[in-house]
């Protein structure tokens, strides 16, 4: 039984379609990267697959126990230490002040996250830690799937790469699944077990691709001439890299 599995979905928004009869599914364990040309509705499709979007049509089925997000911006609360910012799912939760404390620690060492850094505020953290406290939150409740939309996109290509590491090494040691939105078709071929491409109109998936090895064991001269087959000699990637400046939400 896979874990996720979109069926026919669609949507629209003010009055025009941003996606229509999207179907995907996505096995338990498995890391599945969806890529397509900007603008054609890859952060709306991962928002109704985590819930925070109800499709105009279709349905959402899914098979695991417990899913987390991490988005484009860390989102965190300003006022809250990154130690209680890691935390606040179990707040949320009920869980006692004592386990809340224990987990989100064991939760920020899984990022590699100081911990002399637990104590601080948001706005003393630079963007890379910042978005290690936000992955660091995601992990805290043990989710068997992650939803990543576009979650490295401000980072240098250094420090995106560390950050690409740390979800592979998440993935490997926790085993969930995850739906991983990028722009990015070298960020794809290195963190998952397949990409699939949305339509530039949003009009489906238009096609997949199996990648060869596991993430993490591939080298960085194979998913750079994976990526350039892709983009050179593969149909399927010729408009990756268009542009709809009609954004959807």
């Amino acid at each position: 039984m896979s874990a996720l599995a979109l069926e026919r979905i669609g949507h629209s928004y003010i009055g025009r379609s941003v996606l229509d009869h999207v179907d995907l599914s996505i096995d338990a364990g498995e890391v599945a990267a969806l890529v397509g040309p900007s603008g054609c509705g890859k952060s709306t499709l991962v928002h109704i697959a985590a819930g925070i979007f109800e499709p105009s049509r279709g349905n959402v089925r899914r098979h695991y126990r417990r899913h987390a997000m991490v988005f484009q911006e860390p989102r965190l609360l300003p006022w809250a230490t990154a130690r209680d910012n890691i935390a606040y799912p179990l707040r949320l939760a009920g869980t006692g002040r004592r386990e809340r404390r224990a987990r989100a620690e064991a939760a920020a060492a899984r990022v590699a996250f100081d911990a002399g850094d637990l104590g601080k505020y948001p706005s003393e953290l630079s963007g890379g830690m910042r978005q290690r406290v936000a992955i660091a939150r995601a992990l805290v409740v043990t989710p068997d799937f992650v939803y990543f939309d576009e979650p490295f996109t401000a980072l240098d290509v250094a420090l995106k790469r560390r950050m690409q590491d740390l979800v592979i090494a998440a993935a490997g040691a926790a085993h969930f699944a995850a739906l991983f939105v990028t722009h990015d078709l070298m960020e794809a071929a290195r963190i998952a077990n397949r990409i699939l491409v949305l339509d530039m109109h949003g009009a489906g998936i238009i096609g997949e691709r199996r990648l060869p090895g596991m993430p993490g064991a591939r080298s960085e001269r194979e998913v750079f001439d994976t990526v350039q087959h892709f983009l050179h000699q593969d149909p399927l990637f010729r408009h990756i890299h268009d542009v709809d400046e009609r954004q959807t939400p």
